[in-house]
């Protein structure tokens, strides 16, 4: 069991940054890597498993944890590892998130188009495809000098102790080294307690989308976007 307590950044290292967390307990952050799955996956998932499910539940392929493992190994696009990062402590990832721009769009739609069929088959993955497409009336991927963070997490033994705005600050320096102007950040209407987090960290409510997404299974909740300049 990790120790929890109040997390205090001591500044930049080797280790893209290092904090604490408890008596003894050190969390750095750096790139993700493909053996950091087993628990990235699982994180990234509860970022938005509403989501998720909507589009990734769906026939042969099983369910959307499965697909988000697939995307996580393979490396590229979205849900690659290539486009994370962890925060570790005691040998063990305990946060993941990731961050990127528009520049990434084609990139990411070709990944995401061969991960889909690739997974899932003709048949259902263009069934995939087409629900993904609708989420995105919800969840609008970035534009002009956004940077756009996604599928922020941390385990839950640690959740309130500072390691989630430590790893936003982390993302927030990946954006301000790419020389973005603004970051961004969607989070559910349902989800006040990670919303009160974004406030905190200095993001504000610039607007609110209403959805309308549902199946058997799942209704994907309204979002709220949320921005901050770099400053």
């Amino acid at each position: 069991m990790l120790h929890a307590g109040k997390l205090n950044v001591l500044g930049a290292a080797m280790d893209h940054g290092v904090g604490m967390a408890g008596p003894g307990l050190q969390v750095r952050f750096r790139p993700a890597r493909p053996e950091d799955a087993t628990v990235a996956v699982p994180l990234i998932y509860s970022s938005g498993p509403a989501a998720f499910d909507y589009v990734f539940a769906a026939g042969k392929g099983g369910d959307a944890p499965s697909f988000l493992q697939y995307c996580f190994v393979d490396g590229a696009g979205e849900f690659g590892w290539r486009n994370h990062w962890v925060g570790v402590a005691d040998e063990r990832v305990v946060a993941v998130g990731a961050g990127y721009g528009a520049d990434t769009k084609g990139k990411f739609m070709l990944a995401a188009a061969r991960q889909i069929l690739s997974h899932y088959g003709l048949r259902h993955g263009a069934a995939v495809i087409t629900r993904g497409l609708r989420v995105e009336s919800v969840i609008r991927p970035p534009d002009g000098d956004m940077h756009y963070l996604a599928h922020l997490a941390v385990v839950p033994e640690l959740r309130g102790c500072g390691v989630g705005r430590a790893l936003i600050d982390r993302l927030v320096d990946s954006a301000r080294e790419a020389g973005r102007g603004r970051v961004a950040l969607d989070v559910a209407a349902s989800n006040p307690r990670a919303e009160a987090l974004y406030r905190r960290a200095g993001f504000k409510v610039v607007s609110e989308r209403r959805s309308r997404l549902a199946n058997a299974q799942v209704r994907v909740p309204d979002h709220r976007r949320m921005e901050r300049a770099i400053d």
